[in-house]
């Protein structure tokens, strides 16, 4: 039987491992999802209206309500526009 934490990262693999499907598939999900970023990234509350474009615009389904793996791939976004910038 597995604990609330292992079914938790259970979850959330079995969600990236989806969502890695789906880019593996459709490579142009990572470069529409890093301009939609750029375009919103300094307006406020940007990561709901990258979330809400990239849904809009990709195969990529960003629920309201956050999982901890919508998180994390918003975070590298992030992370990715950082280093971007960081280059610069």
């Amino acid at each position: 039987m597995s604990t609330p934490i292992e079914s938790r990262q259970a979850r959330v693999i079995d969600e990236l491992r989806v969502f890695i499907k789906k880019v593996l598939s459709d490579p142009t999900i990572a470069v529409k999802s890093i301009d939609i970023a750029r375009k919103y990234r300094s307006e406020p509350d940007s990561d709901e209206l990258i979330a809400r474009e990239i849904s809009a615009n990709t195969t990529i389904r960003i629920p309201e309500k956050w999982s901890e793996a919508d998180r994390m791939f918003l975070d590298i976004i992030d992370e990715v526009l950082d280093d971007e910038e960081a280059l610069y």
